[in-house]
């Protein structure tokens, strides 16, 4: 069968062209519809902001919406076991923090199997936490606070937003490395424990650097140190915790995970996205370090926080 020139051009051009429209077919496929990102902590905190800022960059470069849903509860475990059980089709994932690390040293049984049950999306950041005290408090440094604690032991209260979380274990860490008698007093989330700090209520909180540095700028608390191993850009005057107490230091780090079996592409693009959403905002540039490498090595120190048997996170 012999065709005609014309023929044979037009179709050898949509031959051609077949491959670039597969390639952009591909490219465009994910994501197709909004995509669900659950937060396991109340509005307002570190977590919430963080996603908040990353969210908004991911639905602006990859053309759909990209919804923050708060479920709180259990320290996390609520949230997260809502997405790990979820359809892994890629428009459902999770934000991750350290509380994955810790929950399985304070719950007997978990719902989910965090290692076993999740897929690594991306690391964010790696952060500190920050101690701040009501004004009143006769203390403009943590020597000066560790010497006011000893001398009124159980009368000072410390707060933090629920038990279990960083800031709760920062506290905790300073009071086991130093001597000192707080008394805790959880709350839901940060945010509704600084009416009380600001009220005198509680005297003393720890907290994550992104929801307290609107606080801190505004001089209504006096922040005494940052529980990392450098001092922060946001704050730069405020020293280390571990400068008065050698060997002190909490460091935290944020990330994205889906439930197992997503497929990788989607995971890339998000990947992607969140990554070069958090090295542009502010949270990267004065409170952390944005990482350019995958959540998974992240992963691996969940394992190792969470050690074996019964402790394996998740």
């Amino acid at each position: 069968m012999k065709l005609p020139r014309r023929t044979f051009l037009h179709l050898a051009a949509g031959a051609a062209a077949l491959p670039a429209v597969s390639r952009i077919a591909w490219a465009q496929a994910y994501p197709a519809r909004p995509v669900h990102w659950i937060v396991s902590f109340a509005a307002g905190g570190a977590n919430d902001i963080v996603a908040r800022i990353v969210g908004q960059y991911l639905s602006d470069h990859l053309g759909q919406q990209f919804i923050i849903e708060n479920r709180s509860g259990a320290g996390g475990n609520v949230g997260m076991q809502s997405v790990l059980s979820s359809v892994p089709d890629g428009y459902t994932i999770a934000f991750v923090g350290p509380n994955y690390a810790i929950n399985p040293t304070l719950y007997e049984k978990l719902p989910f199997n965090f290692i076993r049950d999740s897929a690594p999306v991306a690391g964010l950041i790696r952060l500190a936490n920050v101690m701040v005290v009501h004004p009143a408090v006769p203390a403009n440094n943590v020597a000066e606070f560790i010497a006011y604690a000893k001398a009124n032991p159980g009368k000072i209260n410390f707060a933090s937003g629920g038990v279990g979380t960083s800031p709760h274990l920062s506290g905790e860490l300073l009071k086991m490395m130093t001597g000192i008698n707080l008394v805790y007093v959880p709350y839901r989330a940060a945010a509704s424990a600084y009416p009380d700090l600001m009220a005198g209520q509680v005297q003393m909180l720890f907290d994550n650097i992104p929801s307290s540095i609107g606080h801190i700028r505004t001089g209504k608390v006096r922040t005494l140190g940052v529980t990392g191993a450098k001092r922060v850009a946001a704050i730069p005057d405020v020293p280390t915790i571990g400068e008065t107490v050698p060997g002190y230091e909490v460091s935290i780090w944020y990330g994205i995970a889906a439930p197992r079996g997503t497929p990788p592409r989607d995971r890339r693009e998000i990947k992607s996205g969140g990554e070069r959403g958090i090295g542009r905002s502010e949270v990267a540039s004065s409170s952390g370090r944005a990482r350019r490498r995958a959540h998974a090595d992240d992963a691996g120190r969940i394992r190792k926080a969470g050690g074996g048997g019964n402790r394996e996170v998740g």
